[in-house]
C-alpha cells in the first residue's frame, strides 16, 4: 500500500474513467490497471465496478476513498508545516439547490480557507444531479430541501444511495418578485393573488418529477410556466416578466441586489432545508468548514 496508489485511486474516482486518470497521472492505463488490481488484493477489497462505460466506486470502494482523502490531506498539511513545501492546490466540490446563502458561504469559505491555491466548484444544478454528485463522491456536500410532499420519495432515494441529510433550518413559503411588481409592497399574498403572472421554476431534467422539483406546491395548476436553468435568468425574468418563484425567501441583498424582494406566502406548507453528505465518508476539513459558513449564514433566515 502506498501512497501513489493513494493518488490514483483518487483520481480514477474523480475522472470514472481509467484512461483519463491515466492522462492525468501520466502513466499508461495498464500501469494504473495493476496498481489499483494490487491494492485490491492486497485490501482484500473491490475498490471500483468497471463496467463498458467506466469505473465506479464499489459500497467498498467509497468507504476506502474516504480514508484516502483523509490521509492525503494530512499528508499534505504535515508537507506544507515541517518541510515548507509549496501550499498544495485545496480542493472542494459542493452540488446545492440555488440557493443563495450556499453561494454566500461558499464565498465566505473561499476568504477564509482558500489558501494561496484552490480549485473550489459549486455547481448549481438539478435535484437529483445533487444526489447523484455526492453518491458519486463528486461533492462532498449537497444543500436541497425536504417537505411533507417529497420527503418519502427523497429520503428512501437518499438512504438507497448510503446518504445522509442534516437539517439547517425550516422555512415558511416564500414568493420572489421583482421590486416593480405590483405585489411587492404586499405584506403577503396568497396563490390567488399570483394566479395572474407567469410562474418560474427551475427545470429538473429527465428527472422531472414533482417529488425533485425545487419549488414546492408544483403540483398546483399555472396559467402561465416559464421554466429556467438557472437563477440569473430566473431573476431577470422576474423583473422583466413580473414573474414569481415559490421559496424559502432567503436572499443576499450583496449578492442579489435590491431588485428582487421575498413576500411571505400564505399556504400551509415548510421547506426544511439541509445538507446531505455520504454515510461512509468523513467529511474533509473543507466540508467541516463548508458546513460552519451554511449554519452561520442561515442562523436568521428571512423565512
Amino acid at each position: 500500500m502506498t501512497l501513489q496508489q493513494f493518488r490514483y485511486i483518487m483520481t480514477a474516482a474523480t475522472t470514472g474513467s481509467l484512461s483519463e486518470a491515466a492522462k492525468q497521472l501520466y502513466i499508461t492505463q495498464p500501469t494504473l490497471t495493476v496498481a489499483i488490481q494490487e491494492l485490491e488484493e492486497e485490501l482484500g477489497i473491490t475498490i471500483f465496478n468497471r463496467t463498458n462505460r467506466g469505473v465506479s466506486l464499489s459500497a467498498e470502494g467509497e468507504e476506502f476513498l474516504g480514508y484516502v482523502r483523509q490521509v492525503m490531506e494530512q499528508l499534505n498539511l504535515i508537507r506544507e508545516q515541517y518541510l515548507g513545501d509549496h501550499p498544495v492546490k485545496h480542493q472542494f466540490c459542493v452540488s446545492t439547490q440555488h440557493y443563495s446563502f450556499a453561494v454566500e458561504a461558499f464565498v465566505a469559505l473561499l476568504r477564509e480557507y482558500g489558501g494561496e491555491e484552490y480549485d473550489f466548484r459549486i455547481r448549481e444544478t438539478q435535484t437529483y444531479e445533487i444526489i447523484a454528485d455526492v453518491a458519486g463522491l463528486r461533492s462532498e456536500i449537497g444543500v436541497l430541501y425536504l417537505n411533507g410532499f417529497n420527503e418519502q420519495v427523497l429520503r428512501r432515494t437518499l438512504q438507497e444511495k448510503n446518504l445522509v441529510f442534516t437539517r439547517l433550518f425550516v422555512a415558511r413559503p416564500h414568493v420572489f418578485v421583482g421590486a416593480g411588481n405590483p405585489l411587492a409592497t404586499r405584506e403577503a399574498v396568497t396563490m390567488e393573488d399570483l394566479e395572474p403572472f407567469p410562474r418560474l421554476s427551475y427545470e429538473q431534467g429527465e428527472h422531472h418529477s414533482f417529488y425533485f422539483s425545487e419549488e414546492i406546491q408544483s403540483t398546483r395548476a399555472s396559467r402561465k410556466d416559464i421554466m429556467v436553468s438557472d437563477r440569473a435568468t430566473l431573476f431577470n425574468l422576474l423583473i422583466g416578466l413580473d414573474g414569481y418563484t415559490i421559496c424559502s425567501g432567503v436572499i443576499n441583498e450583496k449578492l442579489n441586489g435590491r431588485n428582487i424582494v421575498a413576500i411571505p406566502l400564505l399556504v400551509d406548507d415548510y421547506m426544511e432545508i439541509g445538507y446531505i453528505h455520504h454515510r461512509n465518508v468523513v467529511l474533509s476539513r473543507f466540508s467541516q468548514h463548508y458546513i460552519g459558513m451554511l449554519q452561520k449564514y442561515t442562523t436568521t433566515p428571512n423565512a
